[in-house]
């Protein structure tokens, strides 16, 4: 392999270009000139080139520039050179610290926070706010929404899913621990519960609520279901049915002249969708509302608190019938009196004294002022039953679901009302 010193070059009949000049260590040499150089033997030709991978290794580094030296070694032509201080920019910004960027870092994470809590519709989102509290559960402010929450808290962790007892009680089993599922994992238990509420006082269909809290709509029916089976048990196990010393002790000051009253009855419809059975839109149909309808019975004690709540009944039943059917008769006793309305004809039906207007026709002159009391005072329970229809569930036409129970929703917009409507939890607000 020969190798050319690139001195001086010359182009051949084929076009090659090659140095006129070779290694003096080519074993083809020719012989040396007096100047030191050697001439190309006659008919020599090249044969190292860039396409058969022939190069020129590049330079050894010198000692110099291979020694690794820290960079506080000057340079000996340097010694006599004197440093330069550049001037300060007053355009330029210092590096940040750690801690600033701490601190930066923190405060990101909160805002990340906020725009999470934000985004989710929740009962956080809604804590600071009692105005949309009271509009999204109808409890009046947070802290009175917390108390009712800390008396049913305990309880919570018993609690059967409605899909799951339903299994349980078609295959004759007997549930015996509550089922960890990834409806837990999706939404805490305080939230299932706002979500419960806000289906009942708002009214908000189950898709719209499944967007709402970005969960399947399947999930959102069960919620419902155990969170209204739920209620109905945790609430009902406790008697609200006053005995009469209780009443006594609670009675206003404007029922004087009846203080003997115990209970102050009214009925109420809820409109229900049409059924498509013929026998059953008969049984339904409500002549007074002219739809087919729920009747039920409620009662108020004389200071305001739902004492009794009847199921619900078929529109077509009258008031008297649904008086005997729904079993306070044997609650009340020859002492105690109870306050209806004009068409409530119930006289025959129990043995304590009625608290009843009188028809135009039939009235005398000295029960006036009788009558006027007894309005005036019935209409305590009007209030209490329009305040439980004020839940949007019951404003509308009710949707007959098979997976909740519409009598256990209105027995529990009832038994609810006590707690968001009086002081029975004031103890416990803060």
């Amino acid at each position: 392999m020969a190798h050319f010193l690139q001195k001086s070059t010359k182009k051949n009949e084929h076009g090659f270009v090659f140095s006129l000049i070779r290694d003096p260590a080519a074993k083809d040499a020719g012989p040396t000139t007096l100047d030191g150089q050697r001439r190309l033997i006659k008919g020599a030709v090249p044969t190292l080139f860039q396409w058969n991978r022939y190069k020129v290794e590049p330079p050894r580094s010198s000692v110099w520039e291979r020694t690794e030296r820290s960079p506080e070694l000057v340079h000996p032509g340097d010694q006599g050179q004197h440093s330069v201080t550049t001037d300060h920019d007053y355009c330029s910004f210092p590096e940040p610290s750690a801690e600033d960027l701490s601190k930066d870092l923190e405060s990101l994470r909160k805002e990340i926070q906020e725009l999470r809590v934000q985004r989710e519709f929740g009962l956080q989102r809604f804590a600071g706010s009692d105005t949309d509290i009271q509009f999204y559960t109808r409890f009046p402010s947070y802290n009175h929404l917390m108390a009712f929450w800390v008396l049913i808290e305990p309880c919570i962790y018993k609690m059967i899913q409605a899909s799951r007892a339903k299994s349980a009680a078609n295959t004759d089993e007997e549930v015996l621990t509550p089922a960890r599922t990834q409806t837990r994992q999706l939404l805490q238990p305080i939230d299932e519960f706002f979500l419960f509420l806000v289906f009942l006082s708002v009214g908000l269909k189950e898709r719209d609520l499944a967007h709402q809290f970005n969960i399947h709509q399947s999930t959102v029916s069960r919620i419902i279901a155990t969170w209204t089976s739920f209620l109905a048990t945790a609430l009902g196990s406790q008697c609200i049915w006053l005995t009469r010393a209780e009443v006594q002790a609670y009675l206003p000051k404007e029922f004087k002249d009846f203080s003997d009253t115990q209970v102050i009855l009214d009925c109420t419809e809820l409109r229900c969708q049409t059924p498509s059975s013929p026998l059953l839109q008969s049984e339904t149909y409500s002549s007074y509302k002219s739809h087919c309808t729920m009747k039920a019975l409620v009662g108020i004690a004389p200071h305001g608190p739902v004492t009794f709540i009847s199921d619900l009944y078929a529109g077509s039943v009258s008031d008297k019938e649904l008086f005997r059917q729904s079993g306070i008769a044997e609650k009340l006793t020859e002492d105690m009196a109870v306050m209806v309305d004009k068409g409530f004809l119930i006289t025959d039906c129990c043995k304590c004294k009625v608290y009843r207007p009188p028809f135009l026709s039939k009235q005398k002159k000295n029960q006036v002022k009788e009558t006027q009391a007894t309005v005036r005072l019935r209409l305590h329970v009007e209030r209490v039953i329009r305040r439980i229809k004020q839940n949007k569930l019951f404003d509308g036409i009710i949707t007959m679901s098979p997976v909740y129970n519409i009598s256990q929703l209105f027995a529990v917009a009832c038994m609810l009302s006590n707690y968001q409507n009086t002081a029975l939890v004031k103890k416990q607000v803060k």
